[in-house]
């Protein structure tokens, strides 16, 4: 061996050495961190529960492992409206829920979900990345000590299950409905009663004749929960809830303590799983609004709200959404950012889908 090619080897093998002196520490000291994330839906909901297990296993894989999000559906840790105050405490680091829940910590935080006669799916993500939506849900959620993300969307929705028929406003007065948020609000000023029962308790109120009527989602869902088994008359669209998203909390001090790439794997696993709700919501509810025309035929009816009175109820819903923002003066500036993107995106609306569909119709 010549003393050139004994110095070039012995280089080599301190530069292999070296590099492995760099990175295997690096790579065998990443910690492993576990997070909990409770739900406000039972396990039986494939759609809302699935979304949050797609979340945690986005996360894990993209994460290589490195972070781990446990699921627990409502009621296996806590019951379902309390993971908003378990998470903000640290008494666990996640939650998936739906922001207008917690409208009597902060009314702002009906804004964040959906607004009766408000925008779709694709107008509220507008709103949160391109027009200061999320900076003000952030913004809003910080007095809770909890970071918001956009979870999936869940709209339009139907107008929900009723005992009775609708044929005017006037049918809402000492009607006892579920139904949350904004569209709740609506209700109560026709003479309306409110309950805000969770989603796995709704099927025994109406059976047991608790509440006369309830909202959930849609077609898909409502067939989980059984619905079509207590009421008979379906009535669309809902007016209550066109752009409904769902969100994902997590504990500020838990989510600023991971490191920068983990924050980031956390916030793209929360817009894809947005993405791969939107044609599942899509093609479930096609398959089971089928279902509902054929196999409870005779036994559902499925009927649009009377002209005259969505007419109605989009003018006391402007109403009640002014009264609303007054109620904090974080709800007043969500409020005018709301309104102020919403009359953007419509104007857009009129031109792309709003004409679509008006050719559609015709």
């Amino acid at each position: 061996m010549t003393r050139r090619t004994f110095i070039g080897r012995s280089a080599a093998a301190v530069a292999t050495a070296g590099a492995g002196a760099v990175y295997a520490p690096a790579v065998i000291a990443q910690p492993k961190i576990r997070w909990r994330m409770p739900t406000t839906w039972p396990a039986s909901l494939d759609v809302l529960q699935g979304a949050a297990l797609r979340f945690a296993r986005l996360v894990e894989e993209m994460s290589a492992g490195r972070l781990t999000i446990e699921v627990a559906p409502a009621g296996q840790i806590m019951p379902a409206l309390g993971v908003f105050d378990a998470c903000s405490q640290g008494t666990v680091e996640s939650f998936m829920g739906a922001s207008y829940y917690w409208e009597k910590k902060e009314p702002a935080t009906q804004w964040f979900c959906t607004v009766p006669f408000g925008m779709n799916p694709q107008g509220m993500q507008a709103w949160y990345f391109e027009g200061g939506g999320l900076k003000l849900w952030e913004e809003t959620y910080a007095a809770f000590g909890l970071v918001p993300r956009p979870a999936s969307p869940v709209a339009p929705q139907m107008a929900g299950w009723f005992r009775k028929r609708i044929n005017t406003v006037a049918d809402f007065k000492g009607l006892k409905m579920r139904i949350p948020g904004l569209g709740g609000q609506v209700i109560t000023r026709l003479g309306g009663s409110v309950v805000l029962t969770p989603a796995g308790e709704i099927f025994a109120a109406l059976e047991r004749g608790v509440i006369d009527a309830s909202e959930w989602i849609g077609p898909h869902d409502d067939l989980r929960l059984g619905l079509q088994n207590t009421a008979r008359y379906y009535y669309y669209p809902g007016w209550h809830e066109p752009g409904t998203t769902l969100e994902f909390g997590f504990n500020k001090k838990a989510y600023d303590a991971l490191p920068a790439d983990l924050r980031h794997i956390v916030d793209h696993a929360a817009a894809a799983t947005w993405a791969y709700s939107i044609p599942e919501w899509e093609a479930k509810n096609a398959i089971a609004l089928e279902r509902l025309k054929t196999e409870y035929k005779g036994k559902v009816e499925i009927l649009a709200l009377p002209g005259p009175i969505l007419r109605d109820l989009k003018k006391i819903s402007a109403q009640v959404v002014r009264q609303e923002a007054d109620r904090s003066p974080m709800a007043k500036r969500v409020y005018a950012s709301f309104t102020r993107f919403q009359a953007q995106v419509g104007a857009w609306g009129q031109f792309s889908e709003g004409a679509y569909h008006r050719l559609i119709a015709g």
